[in-house]
């Protein structure tokens, strides 16, 4: 009975939970200290390991021509809907102008049009002729820069590289590092994955004219209101469909890989509510004529409407592989581009710096983890010892978290995880301290332990909470390195909190009863008496 009285006495919550974390810390840290090739492992930055930098400009001037192109969609929609009867609906790129019929509908457009800003409308009779004004032009165009690096980081967060840079340069170019790409083939995709418009459009085929397409010009078509398409397979074939679209890609929901009857891969994809009422509407009214699906000025299909097609869905086929196909999903589920992109700079760079910065950082790394643990031993004796156990514990919870989230390791992350060494200790420093005092005072061993704790709790907390919301709000408003070393300081923090406190709390707790039998204050806390 006493035997297992003490056995109770020894364990407590707080060690069997420092052990679990010890345990976590070294199962899954395992893999990046040991670098094997099974398990999830830190990776490495473009300034540690290597990859691709590149400059991108943006064409903003397409922007306004979707933008007008998309209002002259919805004009044809919201008249087809309400049976406003207009004609000569006209795009020339920078305006739109059609005929209203019936002038009894003109306060009816002219409230449609209230309700778009940005549109200057000029009324002349019967004549509509429609414009955007100059700040929204000013305005348009900053949306699709900002779009494009929005879109371009969905892109790359789902092809999988992890933290890629990209950011806004100047006013109308988009810097985009990649840590990681070794390959021409890897470089090849993702160039391809940045640059892709992306631009899904359902379009009408001219039926009354489609015949006569292969002896058109394009300047024939655009005075009919149509233009010319190629087919995507590269057979040449040519398509004359009508200019305006009947929908778009901003309608589009989520695009996913799927398989047809002879398992060639194929895209499915889905509408939202208003996207679905148009695309119904339309094949409702256009029973056998064809429907053109439209991606990048490209037909990939041009099938036959045998019914009305509610639900909203459809699919897109072609002559691409299993990669393509996912790469496209994934082009169109993060969203068109409102303005292409291109190349103005692209170079490789190579790991040589990123092993220089490695060797550099493991030095200070290990000389301040070997400077901290001396000091430590020498000052405050067992008690230093025991604070160097959590220390060495929150490296390994700190390298576990980073490595089970697939986290990028940056020259600013190791600089934060140098910083979180001497951060890990201070905690234990603070209670150190307090029940050295409490020992000088005279109090029980239990007393200056317990009481060591709660008297250094609140300035351990204040100090972590406030250097946690820094580091919150570094990774909210950085980017790139910025966001390696908020990450790195983050869980540093929580999980020094974890040992420094709970850990070391549980292992003077379970050792307690040894230290007051010793009676040798120098050896367990380096102080006299």
């Amino acid at each position: 009975m006493l035997l297992l009285e003490s056995t109770r006495m020894k364990l407590n919550y707080r060690i069997v939970i420092f052990a679990i974390a010890i345990i976590f810390g070294l199962f899954f840290s395992a893999p990046s200290l040991l670098n094997t090739h099974d398990g999830k492992k830190v990776t490495l930055g473009l300034d540690l390991q290597g990859g691709l930098h590149m400059l991108l400009g943006v064409k903003t001037e397409e922007a306004t021509v979707s933008r007008i192109k998309s209002i002259a969609a919805s004009i044809k929609y919201f008249t087809n809907k309400n049976d406003i009867l207009i004609d000569e609906l006209t795009f020339d790129g920078q305006s739109i102008s059609f005929l209203l019929l019936d002038s009894d509908d003109e306060k009816q457009m002219r409230d449609f049009f209230s309700k778009n800003d940005g549109l200057k409308l000029v009324v002349n009779g019967e004549n509509f002729s429609l414009a955007l004004t100059q700040e929204e032009i000013i305005k348009t165009k900053k949306e699709a820069i900002n779009q494009a690096i929005e879109t371009i980081r969905n892109r790359l967060d789902q092809f999988g590289l992890t933290e890629p840079v990209v950011a806004k340069q100047g006013e109308e170019k988009i810097l985009v590092q990649l840590a990681g790409i070794k390959t021409q083939e890897e470089e090849q995709r993702a160039r391809e994955l940045i640059s892709r418009a992306a631009k899904l459009e359902m379009m009408a085929v001219d039926e009354q004219r489609a015949a006569r397409v292969n002896v058109m010009s394009d300047a024939d078509a655009s005075a009919l209101g149509d233009i010319i398409l190629e087919d995507a397979d590269g057979s040449g074939r040519k398509y004359l469909i009508k200019e305006i679209p009947i929908l778009d890609g901003a309608m589009l929901t989520d695009a996913y890989v799927g398989f047809d009857q002879n398992n060639r891969p194929l895209i499915n994809f889905k509408l939202n509510a208003e996207g679905a009422e148009i695309f119904g509407d339309f094949t409702g009214k256009n029973v056998g004529n064809r429907l053109a699906i439209v991606l990048d000025g490209k037909v990939y299909s041009a099938p036959n409407i045998n019914e009305r097609i509610g639900g909203g869905s459809g699919q897109i086929s072609g002559n691409y592989t299993v990669v393509e196909a996912k790469d496209l999903a994934i082009a169109l589920r993060s969203g068109a581009l409102l303005a292409p992109v291109y190349m103005m700079e692209k170079r490789s760079v190579g790991p040589s710096l990123g092993a220089d910065s490695i060797k550099a950082s493991l030095i200070a790394l290990v000389g301040g983890f070997v400077l901290v643990i001396i000091f430590m031993v020498v000052y405050y004796r067992m008690a230093g010892v025991i604070a160097n156990i959590a220390l060495i514990a929150n490296l390994l919870l700190l390298l576990a978290v980073m490595s089970l989230f697939g986290a990028t390791l940056t020259l600013p992350g190791m600089a934060g995880i140098v910083l979180t060494v001497g951060m890990a200790v201070d905690a234990n420093v603070i209670i150190s301290e307090r029940i050295r005092e409490l020992i000088y005072q005279g109090k029980s061993m239990h007393k200056a332990i317990e009481e060591g704790y709660s008297n250094a709790m609140r300035a351990i907390l204040d100090a972590n909470i406030t250097t946690l919301i820094a580091s919150v709000v570094l990774y909210a408003y950085g980017t790139g390195a910025i966001k390696g070393f908020a990450i790195t300081m983050s869980i540093g923090i929580l999980a020094s909190m974890l040992t420094a406190i709970l850990g070391t709390h549980g292992i003077y707790t379970m050792l307690e009863s040894k230290i007051q039998k010793s009676k040798n204050n120098r050896f367990w806390f380096g102080i006299k008496g």
